[in-house]
């Protein structure tokens, strides 16, 4: 097997399961009804004049499978996290105790299901066309390379093989979330 044809492959290997990776996290993001402290992932506080990831001002835990709870390392702080939460636009409302936050994750209706299936196809067509784009890449390589039309022709079927196995994990992932977001 020629070692430059293998980097090209191994590579395109690579940005296929980085593009896997991603999609998984991205839906992680998406609620599905249960309370999750990455739905605060993207929450951004302002941390004395300098925004910052909630994760690095405050402990955010769950309590039960619908209450997410936030402990800030400081107390001053309570107001700015309550602040940065409201202003996410993720539609929860917190409460401040006084020592903690408290977000109570209200329960999904039919409507807003259906509105977090579709952003979750979205994400799953990105991670396909970020696979097929590998495989594109991949294959363009192969073509620049010295070898045989016949060694170019396997080495191009291999790649679209490892590409259809990566779509139908992909496909298999989003099938997953779907069946999660759309369980009441």
């Amino acid at each position: 097997m020629n070692e430059e044809l293998q980097i090209i492959i191994n590579y395109a290997l690579e940005s296929m399961n980085s593009a896997l990776e991603h999609l998984e996290n991205e839906l992680l993001k998406i609620r599905a009804g249960k309370a999750n402290p990455v739905m605060l992932s993207s929450v951004m506080v302002d941390y004395y004049g300098s925004p910052t990831p909630l994760s690095q001002v405050a402990n955010v835990n769950t309590t039960d499978a619908r209450t997410l709870s936030i402990q800030p390392w400081e107390k001053a702080m309570l107001g700015e996290i309550e602040k940065a939460i409201i202003n996410s636009n993720l539609g929860f409302n917190p409460m401040n105790n006084g020592e903690s936050i408290i977000i109570n994750v209200p329960p999904l209706t039919e409507e807003r299901r259906k509105e977090l299936a579709k952003m979750a196809k979205v994400e799953s067509e990105t991670a396909k066309v970020s696979i097929r784009n590998a495989r594109k890449d991949a294959n363009n390589e192969i073509k620049k390379s010295k070898v045989s039309e016949d060694e170019q022709k396997n080495y191009e079927i291999d790649i679209q093989k490892h590409t259809d196995t990566f779509i139908q994990k992909t496909d298999d992932v989003f099938a997953r979330k779907e069946k999660e977001i759309l369980t009441v």
